[in-house]
């Protein structure tokens, strides 16, 4: 018996699995995708999240040493972050709330339309300052 006679058992045969890889590739990189989209939701999110608290804080600080309470939260609050945002004042025993939302449409592809649009809420309370 020579060795070119001898069983084939063990040895690879490239041309069996030639396309496993792409179909490998196929199968996962969906998967992939949608984990890359769901990340940069949470990414923008989290952002907007913070946004909504700087200008909650901004207003409030604002609004604690101002005449004009309401005015000088929604303008301050306004500045701070470039997100279409509402602001409420509360005020009463020497204490002013400055409240902020933003309502986040979630845009990000197939992601925003599983979730739907997440409401970011932020309230700062601060002492009023005597002028």
């Amino acid at each position: 018996m020579t060795a070119a006679d001898a069983p084939t058992a063990g040895r690879f045969d490239a041309r069996v699995e030639n396309g496993q890889a792409a179909v490998e590739f196929a199968v996962a990189l969906p998967l992939i995708v949608v984990v890359l989209l769901a990340i940069t939701q949470v990414g923008v999110s989290v952002r907007n999240e913070v946004a909504v608290e700087l200008a909650a804080r901004e207003g409030a600080r604002a609004a604690a040493v101002s005449g004009d309470p309401a005015g000088a939260a929604a303008a301050a609050a306004r500045r701070a972050v470039s997100l279409p945002i509402e602001v409420s004042t509360a005020s009463g025993g020497g204490r002013v709330s400055v409240t902020v939302t933003y309502v986040d449409p979630t845009d990000i592809a197939i992601i925003g339309a599983a979730i739907g649009p997440i409401t970011h809420r932020a309230t700062a309370t601060m002492a009023v300052e005597p002028p």
